[in-house]
C-alpha cells in the first residue's frame, strides 16, 4: 500500500526537482539583474548624473534579467527524466 502511496506523491507534482531548480536559479539571475539596473542617481535632484546610462544599467543588466527570464521559460518547458 506504501507503493501506491509514493506513486500518488509524485504524480502530484507537475514538474520534477530539477525543474524547479532551474526556476530558482533562474528567479536568482533576475534578482542579479535588478540589482545590476539600480543606483546611479545625483544626490542633488538638480544636477544630472550621467552614471544613469552606463554600460552596466543600459545593456549588462536587461540581457541577465533575458537570461533569467529564458532560463525560467526552459525549467517549464524541459521533460522531466523518468
Amino acid at each position: 500500500m506504501s507503493v501506491k502511496n509514493e506513486t500518488k506523491s509524485q504524480q502530484d507534482f507537475p514538474l520534477s526537482k530539477s525543474n524547479y531548480l532551474f526556476i530558482a536559479i533562474g528567479f536568482a539571475i533576475i534578482l542579479i539583474g535588478f540589482a545590476l539596473m539600480s543606483g546611479g542617481k545625483s544626490e542633488d535632484p538638480s544636477i544630472f548624473n550621467p552614471e544613469v546610462f552606463s554600460f552596466r544599467r543600459i545593456t549588462l543588466a536587461p540581457v541577465v534579467v533575458m537570461v533569467g527570464f529564458i532560463s525560467i521559460i526552459y525549467a517549464i518547458i524541459r521533460k522531466p527524466k523518468d
